[in-house]
């Protein structure tokens, strides 16, 4: 009898929490301290979020690791207390290093995911590791339309502990209410929490998540119930100031050495709980990571994506419109020039500027953000003012209509003149988009039309289309339609092409095994088309996959390819600056692209892949990838590297291209980093080295010492891959920055 009775209370306790829809959290009595043990009152009374459900390599049973959460608050800060079990101890874990915001297949770690207006569009992630190593980002588009809608370049202020026991690892984290945004008096967020185990290869999550959608997908977050509706968190007013010292000289236009004290800053200022107001006066961004170079062996611009941290929360309110190739707003647009003389980018300097964004009501975001680049008489470059302004209305149960307008508009000579604007120097683009998603995240969509306007051509200065995504756990379905005309000259955008018109499917079949290595694996076939009214069908290919993951975290993807390029310019293939391809040709190949990522497990791992085949009138065998080997936990070494073998019949240029770029990136503490990377291209004959030591003496304030050299590089002379030769151009730059809340 006794048996059936505990037997009975027990499976009513598991059915309780496995059908757990929300989580209530009650107000602290008394001091929380973050030492990673959980012994304070009110953790014993809070309720626990338990029961994780596996989203890899399964999504229908629970995780065999299993996690406890516990939350409170008080007036400053939502704690939060975890507890994830774990049996082989801390032999198991994985980490690259004690660098903040880690992110892979295999890092161990929990995460907490709040959607504080309950929108399922917009979230705040906040994580942890075993080795106590924080990290922090931003959820936009509902997690749901791709990679690129988890960011962790965003940063911000919180705190957290983190200690090994023998078969369990306990987090304590404490997130300022000034930290995040979020609607005040609103009874309610939702949230969720995922982990990632390193000893069974496992991921997990509290609310579970269909394994063909991201881990990060807000559609199937579970409600956290407050006691008592929140109110505004009091001032919040934050100060970052910098100081940085910089010495540099240019080499190959011979010129003396330059050196440069600069002071400026950055204020962030909550306006109420919902919005915030970003300033910035001189900014500097020499912090910000050397961007990794490629091999460029295409007719069109290359996009390295936005990292400075002032563009950086609610980004997608700007930079969100359009789609990928076709964004009529790149904040990287912002503070770089282009030399009309030698065609090169150079630096704009930025005198200052205001970025307003977040909600103003529970279904509405804006944003508005205006920044003014100073003058560069050597380029005869005159002052010059971006306007961005954009509106966000909420509608159905996770979809929203968009509208944006921006403006780039010059000045006249501001030294020693009137500081009016230059009527015929400008460029504006307006426009509106509607992103859809059901409620299930089954069907996603976006539709959008833009145009364009400045003092030249106005007709055929439009953008429009937009795509369809339909997910289950069988069929990946895709869909994509874009128009843009002849004219569409969006200047702070980014377009890689303009008259064109295209359609482009991908889809997917998934299959599941049972058992074994494989997770899952499945064929697929994808087209794309692009053609214009004047010359007709411009590119097309078409492509019959295959894809297999396994268990191991492991990757394996390949697709066979036909594919017809049509020149209407002329183009080098050999990426060499050889005899040209004539317009108005026509080519036609066949390709085999393959890729395959190691265990993320190991200590050394590996990415690797290939594009070759026939290329233009040509062939073309490529390989690239990455090794890594990492000193657990107190950083790694690695190599990326690009090879491509192009031979062209003559008179046309052979070429073999090599990118080769190793990196040391080493953690001694969880505030004390030291990062050198070496990036040799044979295309553009350099050779460049980035060392940074990163100082993080407080939470989000740093000393950083970066020093850059460019140098000449000669590839296979003398037997030797390459040779350092003549100097380009050398700086070192000393920065100090401080966060001060006020």
């Amino acid at each position: 009898m006794f048996f059936r009775i505990f037997s009975a209370l027990l499976l009513i306790s598991v059915s309780h929490s496995w059908g757990q829809s929300s989580i209530t959290i009650k107000r602290a009595t008394a001091p929380i301290i973050l030492d990673a043990v959980i012994d304070e009152p009110d953790w014993m009374l809070a309720n626990v979020a338990s029961n994780f459900k596996q989203f890899f390599p399964y999504d229908s049973s629970f995780a065999n690791a299993q996690t406890e959460i516990r939350l409170t608050y008080n007036d400053q800060f939502i704690y939060v207390a975890a507890k994830m079990h774990n049996t082989a101890g801390s032999r198991s874990f994985v980490t690259p290093s004690l660098r903040r915001d880690f992110r892979g297949e295999a890092n161990d770690g929990i995460s907490v995911v709040l959607d504080t207006f309950k929108d399922r569009t917009n979230a705040f992630i906040f994580g942890v590791n075993p080795f106590g190593v924080q990290r922090e980002g931003l959820v936009a588009n509902g997690g749901g339309t791709g990679r690129d809608d988890f960011s962790l370049n965003w940063d911000n202020k919180w705190y957290s502990e983190a200690k090994m026991y023998d078969e369990f690892w306990i987090v304590e984290m404490a997130i300022p209410f000034k930290t995040i945004r979020f609607k005040e008096n609103l009874a309610s967020w939702n949230i969720n929490f995922y982990r990632i185990d390193s000893q069974f290869a496992e991921r997990s999550t509290w609310s579970p998540i269909p394994r063909n959608f991201d881990i990060v997908n807000l559609a199937f977050n579970k409600e956290l119930i407050w006691d008592q509706p929140l109110k505004k968190p009091g001032g919040n007013i934050s100060i970052i100031p910098y100081t940085a010292a910089n010495t540099a000289r240019n080499f190959e236009e011979k010129t003396p050495t330059e050196n440069k004290l600069q002071m400026g800053g950055d204020a962030k200022i909550g306006i109420g709980p919902a919005l915030n107001l970003d300033l910035t006066v001189n900014p500097d961004f020499s912090q910000v990571e050397v961007d990794e170079q490629v091999t460029n062996l295409d007719r069109f611009e290359i996009f390295f994506p936005e990292r400075r941290q002032f563009f950086l929360e609610n980004a997608d309110l700007f930079g969100g419109f359009g789609l990928d190739g076709t964004r009529p707003f790149f904040s990287r647009r912002i503070g770089v020039a282009r030399d009309t003389s030698t065609g090169q980018n150079i630096q704009n300097t930025i005198y200052g500027g205001a970025r307003l964004s977040g909600k103003i009501n529970n279904n509405t975001r804006i944003g508005i953000l205006t920044m003014q680049a100073g003058e560069d008489r050597e380029i005869n470059l005159p002052s010059t003012n971006y306007t961005v302004a954009t509106v966000q209305q909420k509608i159905f149960a996770r979809s929203n209509i968009g509208v944006m307008f921006i403006n780039k508009q010059a000045f006249q000579n501001t030294v020693g003149g009137d500081f009016t604007s230059h009527p015929l120097e400008y460029s504006r683009t307006a426009g509106i988009d509607l992103n859809l998603a059901t409620k299930d995240n089954r069907w996603a969509g976006k539709g959008f039309y833009h145009h364009s306007f400045d003092e030249g051509k106005q007709d055929s200065a439009f953008s429009f289309g937009g795509f369809i995504n339909y997910s289950t756990l069988k069929w990946n379905l895709s869909m994509l339609t874009r128009h843009v005309g002849a004219h569409y000259n969006p200047e702070v955008g980014f377009v890689r092409r303009q008259d064109i018109q295209q359609v482009s499917s991908t889809n997917w079949y998934n299959l599941y095994p049972s058992s074994g290595v494989i997770q899952s694996h499945g064929p697929g076939f994808d087209f794309d088309m692009v053609a214009n009214q004047t010359y007709g069908l411009l590119d097309w290919d078409y492509n019959f996959m295959y894809r297999i993951r396994f268990r191991s975290t492991a990757i394996f993807s390949m697709r066979l390819r036909e594919e017809y390029t049509y020149l209407f310019n002329p183009f080098d293939p050999s990426g060499s600056n050889g005899l040209k391809l004539p317009p108005n040709s026509g080519y036609r190949n066949y390709v085999l692209i393959a890729n395959y990522s190691s265990d993320a497990r190991k200590r050394f791992t590996f990415d690797l892949s290939t594009r070759s085949g026939g290329y233009y009138n040509g062939t073309r065998i490529n390989l690239s990838g990455t090794l890594l080997y990492r000193y657990q936990p107190w950083g790694f070494t690695s190599i990326n590297f690009s090879y491509n073998r192009i031979r062209l019949p003559e008179p046309y240029n052979h070429s073999n291209l090599f990118i080769i770029g190793p990196r040391f990136d080493f953690t001694f503490s969880r505030s004390l980093f030291w990062t050198t990377f070496v990036q040799y291209n044979s295309q553009i004959n350099n050779m460049n080295i980035n060392s940074r030591l990163q100082w993080r003496f407080k939470p989000v304030s740093d000393i950083f010492l970066v020093y850059t050299d460019n140098y000449f590089a000669e590839s296979f002379e003398n037997d030797r891959l390459f040779n350092i030769g003549q100097p380009k151009s050398r700086a070192l730059v000393l920065k100090f920055t401080y966060w001060l809340n006020i």
